[in-house]
C-alpha cells in the first residue's frame, strides 16, 4: 500500500491541513485554557467542589494537548522530517495519546458529577465531597498514563529518504499487534465514556425539562448545551476513533491506492477536529449556569453550593 505515489499524496495532505490548523488550535487552547486555570484555582479561604477539581484537571490536560502541538507542527511544515530523535518522538506521541484521553475521561468524570448533581441533589450535597473528586482525578491520571504506555511500544522513527518519519500509530510490520491495542482504546477510552457522556446528559436534559423550577429559557440553555456537548463527541471523537482503526484495518490489505488516499485524508479532517476540543472546552466547562443546581434543589443563600452550579 504504501507505494511513493500514496505516501506523496499523505504526506501532502498533512503538511496542508494539520500544519496551520495545529498551530492556530495551539495558540487559542493555550489562551483559552490558561485563562480557565487561572479562573478555576481556588484563591483564599474557597474551597474546591468536585465539579471544579474535575474542570481544574479538564483545562490542564487540555493545556498539555495543546503543548503538544507545536512539535507537530514543525514536523508537518518541515515536510513530515523529524529531526528531534526517536526518543522525543515516543514522548510526543505518549503525550498526545495521553491528554487526548486524560480530556475524554474527565469530560466523563464532569458529565457523571452534574448527573449526581441535578438527578439526584440532596444525595450529592453530603455525599460527593471535594476529597472523592481528588482521588478520581488520580484514578483517571494512572489510567490514561496505563492506557498510553503502550505507545512507547509502537512509536518510532523510520527513514523514508530524504526525511524522517515520526510514526504515530506503529510500523507495517507491528501493525497485527498495534491494531487490537487501538480498538482497545476506541472501546476503552472513547466508546464507554462516551456512553457514559450521553447517559448523563440525557438525564441531566430530562430532570431539567421537567423541573418546574427552571423558566423555559434556562431550560432550552440546558437541552442546548447538551446537544452541543454530545456533537462535539459525534463530529470529533467518534470519527477520529473509527477512521483511525477503518485506516489501520485498510494498510493490512491489499493496496489501494485511491481508497486509502480517501480514508487518509479523512482521518486528517477528523484529527484537526480532535484539536479542536481543547479551544471549546473552556467555553463550555468553566462557564456557570445562571443558579440551575440551586433551582432544583438547593437554597439560594448557601455560597458554598451556589458556586457549585451546573457548569456546561
Amino acid at each position: 500500500m504504501e507505494t511513493t505515489k500514496c505516501n506523496h499524496s499523505f504526506s501532502h495532505v498533512q503538511v496542508n491541513f494539520l500544519a496551520p490548523v495545529y498551530g492556530v488550535e495551539f495558540f487559542l487552547a493555550l489562551l483559552g485554557n490558561g485563562f480557565a486555570i487561572w479562573l478555576l484555582i481556588p484563591r483564599g479561604s474557597k474551597k474546591s467542589h468536585a465539579g471544579i477539581i474535575f474542570s481544574l484537571n479538564l483545562a490542564v490536560s487540555d493545556l498539555a494537548y495543546a503543548l503538544s502541538l507545536p512539535l507537530l507542527v514543525a514536523y508537518y511544515l518541515m515536510g513530515k522530517n523529524w529531526i528531534f530523535g526517536v526518543a522525543l518522538c515516543k514522548i510526543e506521541r505518549f503525550l498526545f495519546n495521553c491528554n487526548l484521553y486524560g480530556s475524554i475521561f474527565f469530560i466523563t468524570c464532569i458529565s457523571a458529577n452534574r448527573y449526581v448533581g441535578v438527578v439526584y441533589p440532596f444525595y450529592a450535597r453530603g455525599n460527593v465531597e471535594s476529597k472523592h473528586a481528588k482521588v478520581a482525578s488520580v484514578i483517571v491520571w494512572l489510567i490514561v498514563g496505563t492506557i498510553s504506555a503502550p505507545v512507547f511500544k509502537f512509536s518510532t522513527t523510520k527513514d523514508e529518504p530524504p526525511v524522517t518519519e515520526c510514526i504515530g500509530t506503529a510500523l507495517h510490520s507491528m501493525l497485527p499487534s498495534y491494531l487490537p491495542y487501538s480498538l482497545f482504546l476506541a472501546g476503552f477510552g472513547c466508546g464507554l465514556p462516551f456512553l457514559i457522556t450521553l447517559f448523563s446528559y440525557v438525564g441531566i436534559a430530562r430532570a431539567v425539562w421537567k423541573s418546574h423550577g427552571l423558566e423555559s429559557r434556562d431550560k432550552r440553555k440546558v437541552v442546548t448545551m447538551v446537544i452541543v456537548v454530545v456533537a462535539l463527541y459525534s463530529i470529533s471523537f467518534l470519527p477520529y476513533h473509527i477512521l483511525r482503526n477503518i485506516n489501520l484495518i485498510n494498510r493490512l490489505r491489499p493496496p489501494s491506492c485511491e481508497w486509502s488516499s480517501s480514508i487518509h485524508s479523512a482521518l486528517q479532517v477528523t484529527r484537526g477536529l480532535v484539536a479542536l476540543n481543547p479551544c471549546i472546552h473552556p467555553l463550555l466547562y468553566t462557564s456557570v449556569m445562571d443558579n440551575v443546581r440551586s433551582k432544583l434543589g438547593y437554597r439560594q443563600g448557601d455560597a458554598d453550593q451556589k458556586s457549585e452550579d451546573i457548569r456546561l
